[in-house]
């Protein structure tokens, strides 16, 4: 095979790395994540996920209008064969301030977790009471985490498979003790630009021995599922997660978003009134176009009746 153009490799590394850069501005923005003054420290795994967040945080902090500061934080969770001085490198040679927590919660998810079940949540668990402490003792005013726009996806999905629940990760919320908030710069940004940012960085990964070594989890089910929607339907994800960001609660059944009791007929137009089954011409072309219907030649979209008259 040909050689690969280096400058349009670069040019291609480049434009990555300014809409990473805008992206993760963007939910900055979007979810007032960061403010003037804060001590933001970064969870740093050794995975693509937490070293693209940590790197792009840093090149943003240097033409931010708002002054912040940056801390890394590892868990070393003494798993078998963990490289304990890469991330110290690493971080040293980027100038970056950074902590290193040592607990041993791998044996302790080992012991208490039967062989074969799932490790992630009682991992998570003791992961997070150790982030709280050191963030605590830094004087951290926000936790960065590095889920990205796929693990939202994924995680609104689980919930709804097997929780029954229409919720997911937010960008921005209070921790579970109350005392720190915690954030996801990397909401708006797809998994699969961060792995190429990744290989482009050429970062010092470091896999995961606990549940990167689960292949049935059914997270990874799901991204897989999602992953197959993207390859044959374009556009589908995209309007998934944007609807996660536009919801109608009085067309949910939800009791305590919505005092049903309450419901009574005004006599005048209402904006969130019952349009249940109008037919929205957008998307029923959207629909006719993914099943291969042509639309009528006068260019009007047919109007049609409910399933019940």
């Amino acid at each position: 095979m040909p050689a690969r153009d280096p400058r349009k490799a670069a040019f291609e590394a480049n434009k990555l790395a300014k809409r990473l850069q805008r992206q993760v501005g963007e939910a900055i923005a979007d979810f007032s994540m960061i403010e003037a003054g804060d001590h933001v420290m970064v969870c740093l795994s050794g995975g693509k996920d937490s070293y693209g967040l940590l790197d792009i945080l840093l090149a943003l902090q240097k033409r931010s209008p708002v002054p912040f500061t940056l801390v890394a934080v590892n868990l070393d969770q003494k798993q078998p064969g963990f490289p304990a001085d890469v991330l110290p490198a690493y971080l040293a040679g980027r100038g970056v301030d950074f902590r290193i927590a040592e607990q041993d919660t791998y044996s302790v998810v080992k012991r208490l977790v039967p062989e074969g079940a799932t490790m992630c949540s009682l991992c998570s668990r003791l992961r997070r009471g150790v982030l709280y402490r050191v963030a605590g003792e830094l004087g951290a005013t926000k936790i960065a985490l590095g889920h990205h726009r796929d693990d939202l996806m994924a995680t609104f999905f689980l919930n709804l498979f097997f929780g029954g629940k229409l919720k997911t990760m937010p960008p921005k919320l209070v921790s579970d003790n109350g005392k720190h908030v915690v954030i996801r710069p990397l909401a708006y940004v797809r998994e699969r630009d961060l792995a190429a940012y990744a290989e482009h960085k050429q970062f010092p990964l470091i896999p995961c021995t606990l549940c990167g070594s689960q292949e049935n989890l059914q997270r990874k089910q799901v991204g897989a599922m999602l992953r197959e929607w993207e390859r044959k339907h374009t556009g589908r994800i995209d309007s998934i997660f944007h609807a996660l960001g536009k919801v109608e609660h009085t067309h949910l059944l939800d009791r305590t978003l919505q005092d049903f009791a309450a419901v009574r007929a005004t006599g005048r137009p209402e904006a969130d009134g019952d349009i249940a089954f109008d037919v929205d011409p957008l998307l029923e072309a959207a629909a006719d176009a993914e099943a291969g219907v042509a639309a009528p030649a006068s260019g009007v979209i047919p109007l049609t009746r409910s399933p019940n008259g």
